[in-house]
């Protein structure tokens, strides 16, 4: 068995303010035991595209991993930050993978944009599996789990037992608000979860923010296709659960063959 954490929080409303709610979940984390907590899309500084938040460098992103890559070591407990950076002097949105010693492990870019995001960030290149202990993970980010399957079907190929997959959504105008997970009334996403891990045997853990009226929240489905766990909408906190690695077996990934 391996303890994951999901880190549904608020979004937040400065850097200055992600870098302490980060720092708050890190340390709670840890006193429940958890491997791995991974943060939404681009919790810091914050999502761009649909809230504003005020630009920041470089030196500042590298800032404020180095604060979070502290609080990890002193948890002893390994992040997936949701976050920007540069690369070639271009912001891409990206995940910081962060061991459990406070090392920087790597990145893994958002490589499929939203057409929304295109103004703001460019295309990320290159899939990359990670490892925490006995856990191997793939991370995909947003647009790339809900539309493009074979970006999760890549991880799990490659032996990921868990698919993170970071996210950002908020409700819009007069949407439907859900509060059972997968409602037949709301949007396909929450469906494409469960599909994700079904469809290639794997555990796939996706977060995102806590706010009001949400179209989706953090969840974990099962190598079988079915909910393991889900945050209430629209609740910040942690959703802890621990996932027995051995279902994750990867088989259904493992004999998809490419089209050509």
């Amino acid at each position: 068995m391996f303890r994951i954490a999901l880190a549904n929080l608020r979004h937040p409303s400065t850097a200055e303010e992600s870098i302490a709610l980060a720092v708050d979940a890190i340390e709670e984390a840890a006193l429940q035991d958890v491997g791995i907590i991974c943060f939404p899309e681009c919790f810091f500084p914050g999502y761009q595209v649909e809230r504003r938040v005020p630009p920041i460098d470089a030196q500042q992103l590298a800032d404020a991993w180095s604060v979070i890559a502290d609080a990890a070591a002193k948890a002893n407990t390994a992040v997936i930050l949701g976050t920007e950076r540069f690369v070639d002097g271009v912001l891409v949105l990206t995940a910081l993978v962060i061991d459990d010693r406070g090392s920087i492990v790597g990145f893994q870019d958002k490589v499929q944009l939203d057409p929304s995001e295109e103004a703001t960030y460019a295309p990320g290149a290159g899939r990359h599996v990670f490892q925490a202990g006995e856990l191997t993970f793939g991370v995909v980010i947003c647009h790339e789990g809900w539309r493009y399957p074979e970006t999760v079907r890549w991880a799990a190929q490659r032996g990921a037992q868990v698919v993170f997959h970071p996210h950002f959504g908020v409700a819009e105008g007069d949407s439907f608000r859900p509060i059972t997970y997968a409602d037949p009334q709301n949007t396909f996403h929450e469906k494409a979860v469960l599909c994700r891990a079904a469809e290639n045997t794997c555990y796939f853990a996706t977060v995102n923010c806590a706010s009001a009226g949400s179209p989706t929240t953090s969840a974990i489905a099962g190598p079988d296709g079915t909910l393991v766990s889900y945050q209430p909408y629209g609740e910040a906190g942690l959703l802890i659960a621990d996932i027995d690695l051995t279902k994750a077996t990867g088989m259904l990934a493992s004999r998809c063959k490419n089209v050509s």
